[in-house]
């Protein structure tokens, strides 16, 4: 089993025993030790694959009419879709910013040497 499978199932348990979607993303969240935006992201991530195991293919409800509560569950899964997005632009640029530090530190700490080497072999042609 997956964990977005394992998130969504016990999301639709805490939802089934009276929970709100929002306080079941809560609860897990302190559960796992995640940002709540994480246990959403699994949640809607499992909730838009296919029946089939494996499949990644969004499964698409055929509506006779939009009505209203159809717009709005629409509108709310789009901007949590938004800050799941937001959270992956976040952790992108947290490792970039680690990369980076590390090539800093990297740097910082071998050029000393490196200026010695040179300042030598310059020494030697002198």
């Amino acid at each position: 089993m997956t964990k977005a499978q394992e998130v969504f199932e016990k999301v639709e348990a805490l939802i089934a025993s009276g929970s709100s979607k929002a306080d079941a993303f809560k609860k897990l969240a302190e559960e796992y030790g995640q940002p709540v935006n994480s246990i959403r992201g699994a949640y809607y991530t499992h909730s838009r694959q296919g029946d089939e195991p494996g499949s990644t293919k969004p499964r698409r409800t055929r509506r006779r009419e939009t009505t209203a509560e159809d717009a709005l569950n629409d509108a709310r899964e789009a901007l949590d879709r938004a800050m799941e997005s937001i959270d992956r632009e976040v952790e992108a640029a947290r490792l970039r910013a680690e990369e980076a530090q590390a090539e800093y530190e990297a740097l910082r700490d071998s050029a000393e040497a490196k200026k010695e080497a040179i300042a030598a072999k310059r020494d030697a042609l002198a």
